[in-house]
């Protein structure tokens, strides 16, 4: 048979897409990671920002200082740049103008970078699209090629349960006139305000990044998968209870290679700050499970009220404690007072950013003091630590409540009404969970750390459910031809 006549399969593509967010975008990457071994090319697109902040500085292009390239590749996945409409030299904006700056630009740049990538090139077959809850719009991108539609929901399946049923009005949720009622939801315990995602609070002041968890959980038919950066054993109950609703499939934990026993080297994640690695040597010098680690993620800054408060508590607990204070971009470094620095300068270390991977399965951490970001939470999981749960917003609050008394791993913080912790609150949290329950909680970290490994190995749950996902993107595939 001549080469004319022979049919040439194109390539089968996936295409990841998210904004300029660390936590939105590793995820993504890993699952990524997974469908190339399964044989599919994998592109993320995201916003020029991530170019700036993670690709420019390893690349030897000659072009203007804020000229992006058209792609870049990391560990076999090529990247590609879209404008969000956000111009770096102009400074921040606050959420809500963000989400609704790349609602406005996102769409028109998505749609141009899919026609001259994918669909002007014969060989090339994009069998699906794989966005998460905060750019919803892509579901209308991926509808109007008549391309499939995955969302990796990045954070737990319960907040996935609780934003449905919401959303779409199935149960009762705290209003104006009456924001004091408790939540009864399947699958979950009984939910107190207190115990909510804050953008299903009628005091919520986060009106586009609410409208935008509306815009899915309203239009959900243009999806034809929801995948989930979770692990089916530690969240059973509450993804059962979605099961005739509309399923969600744990694929996770979605989190650096080492945490589960891999190769590290293999990771895809990005990293937006540099590390101070010094403080992996300073725990070197420490005893095992000594130091508490405390770091509220790359979103969260503390008023200096509160940045004393948890500093008086570390003093007085006499424990070691390593503490990642990040400053916000452009402003002065964040400093504690000098006093506390000298009289705890053979306790404590204080760092502005950390290789939290590393320090997290380090034999000296006894906990982790966190503000309970999903991915610093599946960190810590996976890495068997113990938490002390300080949520701010969004997801964070459900996420101490799951930390307290679903996975029995941590406790929470008592906070004012204004979300203030005294010192004497902190000092007792740490005296608790490095005390006389330390046991229990490492127990059942270790346990839950256990079944994230199950989960990901061959014919564990979200490896069977990757390959279940893949399967469906092939069979769309054919069914085409």
């Amino acid at each position: 048979m001549s080469l004319e006549n022979k049919t040439i399969k194109p390539e089968i593509h996936v295409l990841l897409v998210a904004f300029s967010a660390q936590g939105h975008i590793n995820p993504l990457l890993r699952l990524g990671k997974s469908l190339l071994t399964k044989g599919f090319n994998v592109t993320l697109a995201t916003t020029e920002l991530v170019y700036h902040r993670v690709f420019k500085s390893t690349t030897t292009s000659t072009t203007a200082d804020n000229a992006v390239p058209a792609s870049y590749t990391t560990n076999g996945i090529n990247v590609l740049f879209f404008s969000d409409g956000f111009d770096i030299t102009q400074g921040n904006k606050s959420p809500d103008e963000y989400m609704d700056l790349i609602a406005e630009f996102g769409p028109i740049s998505l749609t141009n970078l899919i026609k001259n990538n994918f669909l002007n090139n014969t060989n090339k077959k994009l069998a699906c699209i794989i966005n998460n809850p905060f750019v919803p719009w892509v579901t209308n991108v991926a509808s109007e090629f008549n391309i499939p539609c995955a969302c990796l929901w990045i954070q737990p399946c319960t907040l996935y349960s609780i934003y449905y049923r919401f959303y779409n009005k199935l149960n009762q949720f705290p209003t104006l006139e009456n924001p004091e009622i408790d939540v009864e939801l399947p699958g979950l315990p009984l939910l107190k305000p207190q115990d909510l995602p804050s953008f299903v609070l009628p005091s919520n002041p986060f009106g586009a990044l609410s409208n935008v968890l509306a815009e899915m959980f309203q239009d959900m038919k243009k999806l034809k998968w929801v995948l989930a950066n979770s692990f089916y054993e530690l969240e059973k109950d509450v993804i059962d209870s979605m099961a005739e609703i509309f399923p969600i499939k744990t694929v996770g934990p979605l989190v650096p290679p080492s945490l589960l026993g891999q190769d590290q080297t293999q990771d895809v994640g990005i990293e937006m700050w540099k590390s101070q690695d010094s403080c992996i040597e300073w725990l070197n010098q420490k005893p095992p499970s000594s130091v508490i680690y405390i770091s509220f993620g790359s979103l969260i800054f503390l008023s200096e009220k509160q940045m004393q408060s948890i500093a008086e508590a570390l003093k007085n607990s006499k424990r070691y404690f390593l503490w990642v204070m990040k400053s916000k971009e452009g402003e002065a470094p964040v400093t504690l007072p000098e006093k506390f620095l000298v009289e705890t300068k053979e306790k404590g270390m204080v760092v502005s950013w950390c290789p939290q991977t590393q320090v997290l399965v380090h034999p000296a951490i006894a906990c982790f003091l966190t503000h309970c970001g999903w991915n610093s939470m599946l960190e810590a999981i996976t890495a068997g630590v113990p938490m002390i749960a300080y949520p701010q917003w969004t997801d964070q609050p459900t996420n101490a409540k799951l930390v307290s008394d679903i996975f029995g791993m941590g406790i929470r913080l008592k906070q004012d009404s204004d979300g203030f912790v005294k010192s004497e609150e902190v000092e007792r949290a740490i005296g608790e969970i490095v005390g006389e329950r330390f046991d229990v909680f490492k127990k059942n970290a270790v346990e839950l750390k256990v079944a994230a490994r199950e989960a990901v190995a061959d014919g564990g749950s979200s490896d069977r459910n990757i390959q279940e996902f893949v399967d469906e993107i092939l069979a769309s595939v054919v069914d085409d031809n």
